[in-house]
Formats: C-alpha cells, sequence, structure tokens
C-alpha cells in the first residue's frame, strides 16, 4: 500500500469514527485531542492521554472500540461509574456488561462466556478482578479490542491516589499481547505520567495532553475567619447551580443545615449514606430541585452536570490533582464559572496534622492489623483468600481506634499486599453449611419444606461445605416456587437450626485477605509504601499551599505544576484581577466600551459577543468578567448578559 493507499484508508477510517459518534451521541465534530487519540489507539499504539473532567474521555475509548470487532475491557475502580457507564451503553443499544463485586458466580460466568462467544462490546472491571483467576482465563479466551484504565494515576505511588490493584493490569498484555493499552486521567504531574507508562508496560511513551487551562473558570482565593458568611455571599451572588466540597460528613450536615436556614435548595452527600439516598440526592441536584450540593470528595466522580457555575472548597484540598478535579466540575459547558477557595489562617496548621493521621507510626499499623484479624476471629497461620463484608467504624470503636487512624493504616496495609478493602459495593447473600453431609441427611428428617429447600441448594451450587457462596434469592424462589420472602424465612430457619450460616445481601465495603495471619512483629512496611510515599505527599501539599499563598496567576501555578511550559496568565483569575486594577484604576478601556455598546439594548450571550468583536477570544472573556465583577452587567438566568439598571 503506498502513501496514497494510506492516506485514502485514514479518511475513510476517520469519516467512520465520525459516523459512529454521530449515531451514538448525536455530536457531529470530535471534541480536542479526542480524534487523534482515536486514531493512535486504533493504529495499535499503547497511549496515555491527559484530558481534564469534562472532556469527554469515555468517548475516546467507546468510538474505536465500536468501530473495531471484540470486546473492549475497561478498567475502573468505582462500582457506581461501571454501573452509570453500561446503563449509557445499553440505552444507546450498545451491549455493554460489568463485573463487580455484587455479583454471584454463576453471574459473572454467564458475563465472560458473553464476552467470548456473545457479541458484548464493552466490559467494566474493578483493578481488583484483574488478579482472580478465574477472569485471567476467561480473557485469554477473548477477542479483545482495546483495554482501556481510567483513572490511571492510580496505578502510581507518586501519584495523590495510588492503588496496588492497579499494579496487576500489566499481567494482561501476557494474555492480549496485540491489544494496545489506553490510560486515561484528568490529572498527572510529569514524573506521574512517566510511572504510568512504565508500569502499563508501554511499548514505547505515548503522551497526548490537553492543555490545563480552562479560558472559563476563574480561580479564586478567599482569606476569611468566618466562612459560612463569605459562603453565603458566594451562594448569593453565583446565579446556578453548585458544589460546596467539605472535609468531613459532619461538616458537610451542618453546612446544608445553614444554607437551608438561609432559603438555599441546598442538600448534603457522603459516604456514611446508603446507596438509594445518595442516588436520590444526586438525582435531585442534576435535575435543579436542589441548587447546592454541599458534599466530601465522595461526590463528582462520573457527574454528568455541565452547568456548574461554582465549585466551592470550604476546606483546602491536600493536594493540586485533587483540587483541579474537583474545581474542574464547574463551567464544563464553556461559560463564565467560580472555583473558589476559602482559606483561614489556621489552615495550614490543620494539613500539618491530617498528613500525620495519614502516615500513622509504623506501629500502630501494626498494632491495626493485628486488631483486624482478632475483631475477624482469624487465627495466626490462616485466612489467606478469605473475604469479609467490613464496617471500619464498628471496627474502630471495638478496639478504640480512631477511625481515620484505621483507614490509613488499611490503606498502608493494602499497599503492602496484606489485604484489599473494597468500596462499598453491593454484595449477594452468602450461605456456608456448617454441619457435615452425612449429618445433614439426619437433621433432614420430617421437615419436608425444608428437605425439598435444601435439596435445591445442593443441587444450585457447589462448594456450599467448604466455603461461604453466593446465592440469587429470586433464583431459588423460582427453582423452588416459593416466593422470594419465603425462601429469606427458610434461609433464617437453617440459620435458627444451626445447620448454615446465612449473610443476607447488604451494601458495604469488603475485606478481602491476601495473605494468611502473621505475627504482628513480622509485617513489614517497605519504604516505598511509607516513608518515600510520606515525602511525596509532604511535597504535594507544599504545592496546594504555594498556590493558595503565591502571588503569580492561579492558571500558571496549576498549568506550572502539571508541566506545561510558559504558560500565560488567564487573566481572570484573582490575581489577574488585582494585577489589572491596579493598572487600570478606574479607567474603562476601549473593549469594555464596546461590549456595554453592544448590550445595551438587546442581551446577548458570550459567545455572540465574540463573534461580533473578533479577536481574542479570552481578552474579550477577561473584560466581560470585569464588566461582572464591577457590576455594570450581569448575567440573566438564559446566559445571556445585559446592562444593570
Amino acid at each position: 500500500m503506498d502513501i496514497a493507499d494510506i492516506a485514502q484508508a485514514t479518511i475513510r477510517q476517520s469519516g467512520d469514527y465520525a459516523a459512529i459518534l454521530k449515531k451514538y451521541w448525536g455530536h457531529d465534530t470530535f471534541r480536542p485531542l479526542q480524534l487523534e487519540t482515536i486514531e493512535s489507539v486504533a493504529a495499535g499504539r499503547d497511549t496515555l492521554v491527559l484530558m481534564p473532567t469534562g472532556g469527554g474521555k469515555s468517548v475516546i475509548y467507546q468510538v474505536p472500540a465500536l468501530a473495531s470487532e471484540g470486546v473492549c475491557v475497561v478498567i475502573t475502580p468505582l462500582i457506581s461509574l461501571m454501573k452509570d457507564q453500561v446503563d449509557r451503553l445499553r440505552s444507546r443499544r450498545i451491549l455493554a456488561e460489568a463485573i463487580h463485586g455484587g455479583r454471584g458466580r454463576q453471574e459473572i460466568d454467564r458475563v465472560l462466556d458473553n464476552c467470548i462467544y456473545g457479541d458484548v462490546k464493552f466490559l467494566y472491571i474493578s483493578p481488583e478482578r484483574v488478579d482472580s483467576e478465574l477472569f485471567r482465563m476467561r480473557f485469554a479466551k477473548m477477542k479483545v479490542s482495546l483495554i482501556a484504565v481510567d483513572e490511571a494515576h492510580c496505578i502510581s505511588q507518586w501519584g495523590y491516589d495510588f492503588r496496588p490493584a492497579y499494579l496487576q493490569i500489566a499481567r494482561l498484555r501476557d494474555l492480549q499481547p496485540e491489544a494496545a493499552i489506553l490510560a486515561l486521567t484528568a490529572s498527572a504531574t510529569p514524573k506521574v505520567a512517566a510511572d504510568i507508562m512504565q508500569h502499563l508496560r508501554f511499548r514505547e511513551p505515548n503522551l497526548k495532553q490537553m492543555s490545563f487551562a480552562r479560558a472559563n473558570l476563574s480561580y479564586v482565593v478567599r482569606r476569611t475567619e468566618d466562612k459560612r458568611e463569605h459562603l453565603l455571599r458566594i451562594v448569593n451572588n453565583v446565579p446556578g447551580s453548585g458544589i460546596v466540597y467539605v472535609r468531613t460528613r459532619e461538616k458537610a450536615e451542618t453546612i446544608t443545615a445553614f444554607l437551608n436556614e438561609h432559603g438555599i435548595a441546598a442538600g448534603f452527600y457522603h459516604g456514611g449514606m446508603n446507596y438509594l439516598m445518595r442516588s436520590v440526592r444526586q438525582d435531585e441536584w442534576i435535575r435543579g430541585t436542589t441548587r447546592v450540593m454541599v458534599a466530601t470528595n465522595a461526590f463528582g466522580m462520573g457527574i454528568d452536570k455541565a452547568d456548574v457555575r461554582f465549585v466551592v472548597h470550604y476546606d483546602a484540598c491536600d493536594s493540586l490533582e485533587a483540587y483541579y478535579q474537583e474545581a474542574g466540575r464547574a463551567g464544563r459547558d464553556g461559560r463564565p464559572a467560580y472555583a473558589v477557595t476559602l482559606l483561614s489562617d489556621d489552615d495550614a496548621s490543620k494539613a500539618g496534622r491530617r498528613m500525620e493521621l495519614d502516615f500513622p507510626s509504623k506501629q500502630t499499623i501494626r498494632r491495626v492489623y493485628e486488631a483486624l484479624f482478632n475483631y475477624l476471629g482469624i487465627a495466626v497461620g490462616d485466612g489467606r483468600g478469605a473475604s469479609f463484608t467490613f464496617n471500619v467504624f464498628d471496627f474502630a470503636a471495638r478496639f478504640r481506634f480512631f477511625v481515620p487512624t484505621a483507614l490509613q493504616s488499611i490503606k498502608i496495609l493494602q499497599q503492602n499486599g496484606y489485604l484489599i478493602l473494597t468500596d462499598e459495593t453491593d454484595n449477594p447473600p452468602r450461605i456456608r453449611f456448617i454441619v457435615q453431609r452425612d449429618e445433614l441427611y439426619r437433621i433432614r428428617v420430617d421437615r419436608r419444606e425444608l428437605d425439598h429447600f435444601i435439596t435445591v441448594l445442593l443441587r444450585r451450587y457447589s462448594g456450599l461445605f467448604s466455603d461461604f457462596v453466593p446465592i440469587a434469592e429470586d433464583e431459588l424462589a423460582h427453582l423452588t416456587g416459593y416466593t422470594a420472602g419465603r425462601v429469606r424465612e427458610l434461609l433464617k430457619k437453617l440459620w435458627q437450626l444451626h445447620i448454615v450460616k446465612y449473610i443476607p445481601g447488604n451494601r458495604s465495603p469488603m475485606l478481602i485477605l491476601s495473605e494468611e495471619r502473621l505475627p504482628a512483629d513480622d509485617v513489614r512496611i517497605s519504604p516505598e509504601s511509607y516513608t518515600l510515599r510520606k515525602e511525596a505527599a509532604e511535597k504535594r501539599l507544599g504545592a496546594m499551599l504555594r498556590y493558595l499563598n503565591g502571588d503569580e496567576c492561579r492558571s500558571i501555578a496549576i498549568r506550572r505544576y502539571f508541566g506545561e511550559q510558559e504558560p500565560f496568565p488567564c487573566g481572570i483569575c484573582d490575581r489577574c484581577r488585582e494585577r489589572r486594577k491596579s493598572g487600570l484604576g478606574s479607567r474603562r478601556n476601549v473593549l469594555g466600551q464596546r461590549i456595554l455598546e453592544l448590550v445595551e439594548n438587546r442581551p446577548t450571550d458570550v459567545k455572540t459577543l465574540v463573534s461580533s468583536l473578533g479577536g481574542d477570544a479570552s481578552t474579550i472573556l477577561d473584560a466581560v468578567t470585569s464588566l461582572l465583577d464591577n457590576g455594570e452587567i450581569i448575567e440573566r438566568e438564559d446566559g445571556k448578559l445585559r446592562i444593570n439598571r
């Protein structure tokens, strides 16, 4: 094939991608970097993409997968994101499946078989699933078009959210050596980006990166000792919906109550709420019933709401990576938006104390390790491969640990390979027979209903005498002819008779033991997981504090941190406005006067202003922001600007 043929093939392929985008998403054109990345992975090149929140990362792997034969395997850490993506794809008549801890063995078998022999186009899995022998055996038999790794920064111990399970992903390369890997993240420093490509065993370095500049997002830091009143002023002065990030669950609830008392429709969201309540709160906010969501960092991942006008950090973040992701949820529709951090004099000292909590002493970590196994009732030498539903609050209360200390100790133990604590997930009911099979036959005399029920259990499920086995109560109801309620009653009856141990279905984290219990003195904490990671965390916190206290343009500080060369001032952050005001005084520039003339008689949106005025869009947006700040123009609910009369 000569150069002309290759060019024609590329044109045809690009046209196919555009047709897929139009058919399934209704868009006529790709966003910046999307098509370039799609063509890179379609050519078989391993690719790392750094794209800000809301930049359209999912389209980058979904479009080339739809243009290819086989299944695209997507690795993502959050079950809620898996379910959301699967639901969206299915709504577009695209066959997608997800495997997570909430599904039983039979369901997983069916899904994996469909990926091999059926028409499944997308399979979403957690990083922990990669280490499953069952998954790897089936994965080797699949026709895999692409391996997509979401939140790829989690693979780097130098990142702000390191998850050891991500280190197993590279093992998939040995099973599907021809499949390209697409790694996706919204924020990574040059060091973390290099670490991602190394750990995923890229054939060659290949980084696609959008600028970290957000032309419509104004970064602001406000020093105040009365954060509540300052927050109220922001909410009252900036129309539209917003997010207020706080550090604790208690603060999420108290700040919500404060806003409600002042007539603001606000709701709270945190990890201590049950799944149904969180879904309701999220839906109310997306629909606009709730205007302001006050939340911990448990809120925001995968949220598809483009018209967020402000994000307020009531408490400062510990890293610019986390801050950039959370602040970036404002203004995804391209219209002016604000990212405000409220800063008090003691915030820096609080951050230092949190750093100490994040890295408990090694002696404390070993005490938590020993307490965990005592809590689970596991002796030295036992426990390898066992899994348990786990309530960290109950554990901490019973052994008198501070909850953050317990969680951080468990996290460090996980990084050293001793255990895995999953995110909250749907856990199916599980049973295990605690009598021997011969004894079971004697017990079943004169209990006809139980006899029938036990017979169905033994025919349907294997391994019931050796381990806890997930069961499907609805399926048992169908097989036995009983109602689902009666099935649960019979399971409880067997439990009361000491025939089975029965764990009802629930929604909670799972604790999985990777190794057998060791004597506490034999527990080793590697320098990489403790000393070096603590040093890296201290550097991230230092960069965050310099951003908050620095004099330079906020956008320049962020972009330089993420490795951009010679970033230019944004013109719209608080530092840029201060410089502009000191330089211009009260004089109105020519551009500002022209904008006032255009909106004098007819309200106009920003896009129309840019088209009418010509010139640099960021300069025009700068002038619009200045006029808004000075109160000379205001923004209506429909987004159009008018003179403030």
